[in-house]
């Protein structure tokens, strides 16, 4: 935003007493509105104040992305503290590796069904069951006192990848276990 986009600006005392300023800004998307941006800190300049919030602004975007698209909250119900920072730590790693697939595509109008693909793949698999499935492959080999060897290991993890979603493999371009 540049200078021309500020409409104007005014120093007032909320009721409790805190100085703020009000900054008047033109929206981008509907120049024939304006948008008002309130900061506490009234020795920031225009272009700081604009700046600050459009950080905010993509932490808004980040929740609502995780919200609506990728089922933040409404995928899994639980009281458990344990088990809720699991969801969303598994639905903030969602958002991660589709921002890190969009900073290696080149056009940026095949991320749309990225976000439901990832959703609909992860509910195939999830990590706790990816992991217990790793654990129980570990856990029939040593039942079956196999003598382990590199060999044996290789074989096996690729069987595991195998199982794993088809959109895993193609993040992490996984085709099998190599030494």
């Amino acid at each position: 935003m540049g200078k021309k986009d500020v409409l104007g600006a005014i120093h007032v005392k909320l009721g409790n007493g805190i100085p703020v300023k009000i900054l008047f800004v033109r929206n981008r998307n509907k120049r024939s509105e304006w948008l008002a941006i309130l900061s506490t800190d009234t020795t920031l300049d225009h272009e700081e104040i604009i700046r600050i919030y459009g950080m905010r602004w993509d932490i808004e975007v980040f929740f609502k992305c995780n919200k609506s698209l990728l089922n933040l909250g409404k995928e899994f119900q639980c009281r458990s503290y344990d088990a809720l920072i699991s969801h969303t730590t598994i639905v903030f790693t969602r958002y991660i590796l589709i921002a890190w697939q969009m900073r290696k595509e080149a056009d940026p109008k095949t991320f749309g069904n990225l976000f439901y693909e990832l959703g609909e793949d992860i509910q195939d698999i999830d990590f706790v069951t990816a992991l217990q499935s790793l654990i129980d492959l570990f856990r029939n080999l040593a039942k079956s006192e196999v003598v382990f060897s590199v060999d044996i290991f290789k074989s096996q993890m690729t069987k595991w990848l195998a199982a794993l979603p088809s959109y895993f493999k193609r993040c992490l371009d996984i085709s099998g276990c190599e030494s």
